[in-house]
């Protein structure tokens, strides 16, 4: 396994979408985005997601690479970015009727910190999306990523009474010298104390958000990390690897590349942590989720409805998801869209009602078979082939991997094997076209293992 690490650990997409970002350059304009979610709504049944990004948080972890404002002044962004929320959701509903028509299946807040909000301020915006929504309370799902410090019984107490029944918290790691290097200080009764008031006040599902290969990370570290989350024992896991791009998160460099685990070192922390959980009762699922038998996400792999997007793995698949709020992504069948990344020009677009646009992608028809067979490969870790030009392609591609048993092929179908698992990134890259026409001069993906 450790030659294997060294041969195949190079930079490639994550693949929550095809083509990835970086490769999107159809770009609809904003005309073009609206008609492609009226033209997804034409069908007869046409559910959908909507994902609502919170950037605000009031430090800066240095492993984070998402989207986020840091800042403690509660006032001077709370309100304003909730008015801004609002006015987006406005716009699409008179621009998108049958937003407030079809099914919402579920609702995902994300960040940053969701709840930087207040209490109030959380409810505020909720409440007039729910109300302008057609959700069927029996199978709407509303989940809301949270970090312990910040996170408290009365917001959950309001999540909980608008139908949110899903809480992902962010743990990274239990070790107070990790935490440290990371700028992340989250006492074990902090996080314990959150999955309890979650739990009794009604959450059918806490996840918790883990990370292999952060600086300082050993093998006694990791053992330490997996002792305190099966103290807990959440309903499912999300194990992620360490994505090193200081290229667009700078507060990286505050770590130095000595504090981090070698590559063979980080696999291990990995293979450590899946058999500690596969040993608890967990289950594998995709690439680097685990859930206890009974869950929602177990059931859907099982039953082949295993969907992945730009959030990750979900059991609710649905062919439309909407973001709101800064740097937000969605996404229609044939279209993908996201809002400005910069908060002042997000807030001055919704604020003059305009949809805030700043970049997407229309796919084309060979597009949408490749993001299919990419889709099928995360979910299930097989696909078959479009044609046998693509067959020996790929085939070409892969030829190594096939020789190191990562991957096979039978009656024109690639399977990964269960010793392959571990390199799900590189399968998928030999897939994409866009990676293969223009490789990228420059950093821009993290290491796949």
């Amino acid at each position: 396994m450790t030659d294997l690490v060294k041969k195949y650990d190079r930079p490639v997409p994550r693949y929550t979408s095809y083509p990835t970002v970086p490769y999107w350059d159809n770009v609809p304009d904003t005309g073009e985005w609206v008609d492609s979610l009226n033209r997804s709504f034409s069908g007869p049944d046409s559910p959908w997601s909507l994902y609502i990004h919170i950037p605000f948080c009031e430090s800066l972890c240095c492993f984070c690479a998402c989207n986020t404002t840091i800042s403690r002044n509660h006032d001077r962004y709370e309100g304003q970015y909730v008015d801004c929320v609002l006015a987006e959701w406005k716009t699409y509903l008179e621009r998108v009727p049958a937003l407030g028509q079809r099914v919402l299946k579920n609702i995902h807040l994300g960040g940053g910190t969701p709840t930087f909000l207040s209490p109030e301020n959380l409810v505020r915006l909720l409440e007039p999306v729910i109300s302008a929504a057609n959700i069927d309370p029996e199978s709407f799902e509303g989940s809301i990523e949270v970090h312990p410090n910040y996170t408290s019984e009365e917001h959950l107490r309001e999540l909980s009474r608008l139908g949110f029944n899903r809480i992902s918290i962010g743990v990274q790691d239990f070790n107070l010298k990790v935490q440290k290097l990371v700028n992340r200080i989250q006492p074990p009764k902090v996080t314990a104390s959150t999955v309890i008031a979650a739990r009794e006040l009604g959450f059918t599902s806490v996840n918790f958000d883990l990370i292999y290969g952060l600086p300082g990370q050993g093998s006694a570290e990791m053992e330490y990390t997996i002792d305190q989350t099966l103290e807990n024992m959440p309903d499912r896991i999300a194990l992620y690897s360490l994505a090193i791009v200081p290229w667009i998160k700078p507060a990286q460099r505050h770590f130095k590349d000595e504090d981090l685990p070698t590559p063979k070192e980080k696999r291990d922390l990995y293979e450590y942590a899946k058999n500690r959980l596969l040993g608890a009762g967990y289950i594998e699922i995709g690439m680097d989720h685990f859930a206890l038998p009974g869950d929602d996400l177990l059931r859907a792999m099982q039953e082949g409805r295993l969907h992945r997007n730009f959030m990750g793995y979900t059991d609710q698949k649905t062919d439309i998801l909407l973001g709101l709020g800064v740097s937000s992504i969605s996404a229609s069948p044939d279209c993908f869209h996201q809002n400005q990344k910069i908060l002042s020009l997000y807030e001055e677009k919704a604020r003059d009602g305009e949809i805030p646009t700043m970049r997407g992608h229309k796919l084309s028809a060979r597009d949408q078979k490749i993001q299919l067979q990419i889709l099928q490969l995360m979910t299930g870790f097989r696909t078959r082939f479009l044609d046998a030009e693509q067959e020996e392609t790929i085939v070409s591609r892969l030829d190594e991997m096939i020789g190191d048993d990562l991957v096979r092929v039978q009656d024109s179908t690639l399977v990964i094997t269960g010793k392959g698992k571990g390199f799900l990134r590189i399968v998928c890259a030999a897939f994409d076209e866009k990676l293969a026409e223009s490789k990228p001069q420059q950093n821009i993906f993290s290491k796949a293992i």
